[in-house]
């Protein structure tokens, strides 16, 4: 596709926690540009639509899942001349925290589509930099909101949360500091009133979400 004037795309940085390991969506590019290489899901911003509503489209094209089911916040605009070969091409990415997804489905432009870790070095146009700053912007965020939660079931219980926060930080965390820390938040999780008995253990309590938007005091990277 040869392009004659300035476009507009929207690209993904969909990331999940699969296996304890934070995986981020690529998909192996079925036609060039870049064909074979891993990139970014997204595509290019219909006439109809604002940017908000292809990136929902782009989200739920690619994992079948609605926007609800996590959380989607707009990352940044990228629009290096170059970036794409095809032409001028600005895209605006969007970062999606999301839980544990089955297996995606390619879509029209894609050989293949799969859950990565989120360290694969080599891809196409400069998607490594957008992903670069969605994983730096999902650290950060974890500090100061209770978007950890976006990676875990309704009902989750603190153990989950806190392998959230340690697989994305890639850092071990005291479990009972880290308990009081996350309960003592003001509302930042609440009880449901049930509980879960895993792998022959004690019962442990399960939580939900709670309304607050920020945390305080922030829950400070180790």
């Amino acid at each position: 596709m040869t392009l004659n004037m300035a476009a507009i795309t929207v690209d993904l940085v969909l990331l999940t926690i699969r296996q304890a390991e934070l995986r981020v969506l690529l998909i192996r590019r079925g036609i060039p540009p870049f064909e074979g290489q891993w990139a970014l899901p997204g595509g290019f911003v219909h006439d109809d639509e604002d940017l908000d509503a292809a990136a929902i489209r782009e989200l739920r094209e690619e994992t079948g899942v609605d926007p609800s089911a996590g959380h989607l916040e707009q990352l940044a605009t990228y629009g290096t001349p170059g970036r794409d070969p095809r032409g001028r091409v600005v895209t605006v990415a969007y970062l999606a925290l999301l839980p544990d997804l089955p297996a995606p489905v390619a879509g029209s432009d894609a050989a293949h589509a799969e859950w990565r870790p989120v360290d694969e070095p080599d891809l196409a146009f400069d998607h490594r930099r957008i992903l670069t700053d969605g994983l730096e912007r999902a650290r950060a965020k974890l500090e100061y909101t209770p978007l950890a939660t976006a990676f875990c079931p309704p009902e989750f219980t603190v153990a989950d949360l806190r392998l959230v926060y340690e697989t994305v930080w890639h850092t071990t965390l005291d479990p009972r500091n880290f308990h009081r820390k996350v309960t003592s938040a003001e509302d930042f999780i609440e009880a449901t009133g049930h509980s879960v008995t895993r792998d022959r253990g004690r019962p442990a309590q399960l939580f939900r979400r709670g309304p607050a938007t920020l945390l305080h005091p922030p829950l400070l990277r180790p």
